[in-house]
């Protein structure tokens, strides 16, 4: 069982890979054509290959490119009309000649449509009729008999990927505009949440002054439970921060070090964050540098904070 499980994927994996030397100007073509559409694309396909349009056209959708999916058996009994001029239509068959898929080409065709075939068989009926044609042939099936679509449809699904990453790329498609299509879940607060929905602010942050003495900033630290005390000079400019893991680091060395003014011990250069962005990207500062509070400010000049987010409002927010 385990040799066999490891044979699927390699076959599956050379499939994928073999199509690397395929992505050349009918791609770059078909890419063009889409970013060109005045209207939807429109994906089609039957059986096993229609399951994989709907995946293909589900993250087109999600990624800028607005698209959907039309059986093509439904097709030839009215849903036709869903098509409408400017529309730009995607068809899969890996043969190029499944019945459905080729009855439904000459109206596709008659209105002018640009049609971007997807097949294993660039000569077949499809691969022809196609104003431009995406190579999807695999050397073989993973399935031993070499009846049920295993590679091919793993190859389809990679080549659709392929096209709506592009895609993306082409149109700019950042996170936040990904965000405004997946509003639900923890997806949902992960992409809309932004730093100054979270953040404490006005009393909440905590600060002293550079010559307050570790024992007062002990307090500081206490009362605003976080963990954590920013420190700042005379104008209100952020100039260190000083954790609590800090001060037990030093009163290791005996209560009389609590004496000393913080900005001998404070750690200089603090992380920062701006208060528009993300509350993910919060988080990513916060692994990465092994931290658990960020100072916010309101733009990249500014010096003076606004507010602070701690790891624990990340967590009940749903973020992580």
């Amino acid at each position: 069982m385990i040799e066999t499980a490891r044979r699927v994927l390699q076959i599956e994996a050379d499939a994928v890979l073999a199509l690397q030397s395929r992505i050349d100007g009918d791609f770059s073509q078909a890419v063009k054509m889409i970013l060109d559409c005045e209207g939807k694309v429109v994906v089609t396909g039957m059986g096993k290959s229609g399951l994989i349009c709907q995946k293909i056209a589900a993250t087109m959708a999600s990624t800028g490119t607005p698209t959907f999916f039309l059986h093509p058996a439904e097709g030839i009994h009215g849903d036709l009309g869903m098509l409408s001029r400017g529309d730009v239509v995607i068809a899969v068959s890996y043969s190029g000649e499944t019945e459905e898929v080729s009855r439904i080409l000459p109206v596709i065709k008659r209105m002018g449509l640009p049609l971007i075939a997807m097949s294993g068989r660039p000569k077949s009926t499809l691969g022809i009729a196609g104003d431009v044609h995406l190579d999807i042939s695999v050397a073989e099936e993973a399935c031993p008999l070499g009846l049920a679509p295993t590679a091919s449809t793993t190859a389809t699904l990679a080549m659709g990927d392929a096209l709506a990453v592009a895609l993306l790329n082409e149109r700019g498609f950042k996170a936040e505009d990904f965000a405004l299509f997946h509003p639900g879940g923890a997806l949902g607060k992960k992409l809309l949440l932004r730093v100054e929905d979270l953040m404490h602010v006005d009393h909440e942050i905590p600060l002293v002054d550079a010559d307050t003495l570790l024992r007062d900033a002990l307090f500081e630290i206490t009362s605003k439970k976080l963990g954590v005390t920013g420190v700042v000079d005379s104008s209100g400019a952020l100039i260190g921060v000083f954790t609590d893991g800090d001060l037990r680091r030093i009163m290791e060395s005996g209560l009389e070090s609590l004496q000393r003014p913080i900005r001998q011990a404070m750690a200089t250069s603090p992380k920062r964050i701006l208060r528009r962005n993300l509350a993910a990207k919060a988080l990513q500062i916060m692994e990465e540098y092994s931290i658990t509070s960020l100072f916010v400010f309101a733009d990249d000049a500014g010096t003076i904070p606004v507010g602070i987010v701690h790891l624990h409002d990340l967590l009940k927010s749903g973020v992580v």
